[in-house]
């Protein structure tokens, strides 16, 4: 009778408020497991704050933590993460119809819709097709960068721990979550520090991260249309458009910004990995390999213009995302032009899209404001630090200048009602 009347209010919810639900159920299994004795390397309980904190973030693909991911979590701990960055990035419907499909059962009408939804698709014809493209295609991708990233991690930390933690930041990077093992090798929180000038490392994680945010929808037109530009869906062209722009260019301003400060001890080949890496990592991945807390004012102010446009819609990456960016700077080109429509790549935007960015861009702009004066009147802290850390919590990013361990009770839950917001989206 329980069972029945669960089903009955689960299929009541709208798709918005099924998403939203199915997160905080994976957010809510996730908490628990981590309170598990066994769950810790030093077997005692973890605490529920913690916990909650630790399962928010990873489910929620940020990376943002309390304690090292290494040092404190078991290998159950660590593997239970890795679960709910994996979910979180795909998404639990996507998983949850991958499996579905696997057992051949059927998907309905409101399985479908949730998945169109939560892909940010126009039409539901061909979702489940999609559904196993964007499954096979992820597991491709990490694949490969599990195997590049282990040939580099063997040699020091041996062939097991080598494998698994290539498989680990693999699936950390191109689910944008940021998460790292690095605590036992070069120190708690160091991230990926003691690779700073490795090639494979900083080229293999930047484009599993690049890869993951981009967007399923892409994945599928370049699948498709091969490199016949012309052809691409609006979509497509304004996310790739955006994404080289921001990579690039802000990859030079971080190097001008840094180039007498982080960056001065630094070779050519090092100072250009850093410079990229750093512009890609603050588009919601969350890894680093020079000191955030160390970063010039005018660097963490970029990166905090950088987290907060984030990736593009339907990916594995949060923030109001590309196309929404780029929706608002044509909008208000066109305005100051006096122009009549807004228009890109020879098409006219409609007004819905105008719209949608508009709500999207007011929303993640209050909840971070009012976020940063709530943590502000709760703790000394400095502004340009909570700042830092409530953009990067409401675009899943995961950077922090070191505050995060340092944040009350009250400061920690609003950090992760940032991150469960800047999840499920706007």
């Amino acid at each position: 009778m329980k069972m029945k009347s669960f089903n009955e209010w689960w299929k009541k919810l709208t798709t918005t408020q099924t998403i939203a639900v199915g997160f905080f159920l994976v957010i809510f299994t996730g908490t628990l497991l981590l309170t598990l004795p066994f769950s810790s390397a030093d077997g005692r309980s973890t605490g529920l704050l913690s916990a909650l904190f630790t399962a928010t973030s990873a489910t929620c693909v940020t990376g943002l933590v309390v304690v090292d991911t290494y040092t404190h979590w078991s290998l159950f701990g660590r593997f239970v993460i890795l679960m709910m960055i994996q979910t979180g990035g795909l998404g639990f419907m996507t998983i949850g119809v991958f499996v579905a499909i696997f057992f051949k059962k059927n998907i309905g009408l409101k399985e479908r819709g949730i998945l169109q939804e939560s892909m940010n698709v126009m039409q539901i014809g061909g979702i489940v097709k999609l559904v196993k493209r964007i499954t096979i295609g992820t597991f491709l991708f990490e694949g490969i960068g599990a195997i590049l990233l282990s040939i580099r991690f063997i040699p020091k930390m041996g062939i097991l721990e080598g494998i698994g933690n290539g498989i680990f930041h693999s699936i950390s990077a191109f689910c944008n979550a940021g998460f790292d093992l690095m605590g036992k090798y070069s120190g708690e929180y160091s991230s990926l520090t003691a690779y700073s000038d490795d090639i494979v490392v900083n080229v293999t994680i930047m484009s599993l991260i690049v890869c993951g945010g981009i967007g399923f929808l892409v994945w599928d037109d370049l699948h498709k249309k091969k490199f016949h530009y012309k052809e691409y869906r609006l979509h497509t062209k304004i996310v790739l458009a955006v994404t080289g722009i921001l990579i690039f260019g802000g990859a030079l301003l971080i190097w001008l910004f840094e180039r007498n400060n982080l960056m001065k001890d630094m070779g050519v080949s090092e100072t250009v990995l850093t410079s990229l890496f750093s512009s890609v990592t603050a588009r919601t991945a969350g890894f680093n390999t020079i000191d955030t807390a160390g970063l010039s004012v005018s660097s963490k102010l970029l990166t905090i213009v950088l987290m907060f446009i984030g990736g593009s819609s339907g990916s594995t990456a949060g923030g109001i995302k590309t196309t929404t960016f780029a929706v608002m700077l044509i909008f208000v080109w066109a305005n100051l032009r006096n122009s009549h429509g807004s228009n890109i790549f020879g098409r006219r935007l409609g007004e819905e899209a105008i719209r949608k960015a508009s709500t999207v861009v007011t929303i993640n702009l209050v909840l971070a404001i009012s976020a940063a004066i709530a943590i502000c009147a709760l703790q000394p802290l400095a502004m340009s630090d909570v700042m830092f850390e409530v953009f990067s919590a409401i675009g899943t990013v995961g950077m922090s200048t070191g505050i995060t361990r340092g944040l009350g009770t009250a400061s920690k839950i609003i950090i992760i009602l940032l991150m469960y917001c800047g999840r499920i989206g706007s």
